[in-house]
């Protein structure tokens, strides 16, 4: 019979440290400024890592991932399609009837105030369905 070892298991948020330091170029730095954003936006967000290796946040029910591709980082906002987007962020996933995306190239500025505001705006979203 096998002993086992002590679980060398690493908690979401270590997880995603990790995959913001192995990507060493626009998209770590990218990454991590959305998420100090998320954060910023809302202290209570719990984050989570899912699909073999996909940041995800949430806050009562899915609010968004980060997802890192090649040319972008793209933040897909679960109930994307459902929220107001008056800054025009969502630039991705557009054709979809629930989900909404924002791709993120190297060298774009980030309009962190409008950013914010959405993150809240799905929050909101998700509090008014959990009360029914």
């Amino acid at each position: 019979m096998k002993k086992k070892g002590p679980q060398t298991s690493k908690s979401p948020s270590q997880l995603i440290d990790a995959r913001i330091e192995e990507l060493r170029d626009w998209r770590g730095k990218m990454l991590s400024r959305l998420r100090s954003l998320i954060k910023d936006a809302d202290p209570e967000m719990v984050e989570e890592w899912k699909w073999r290796g996909v940041p995800t946040w949430y806050h009562d029910g899915i609010i968004c991932t980060g997802e890192t591709y090649r040319a972008v980082v793209k933040m897909t906002f679960a109930k994307g399609a459902a929220l107001k987007d008056p800054s025009g962020l969502f630039n991705s996933s557009l054709e979809g009837s629930t989900r909404r995306a924002i791709d993120f190239r190297e060298g774009e500025k980030i309009n962190e105030k409008a950013l914010k505001m959405l993150v809240r705006a799905a929050i909101a979203l998700n509090k008014s369905k959990a009360k029914r």
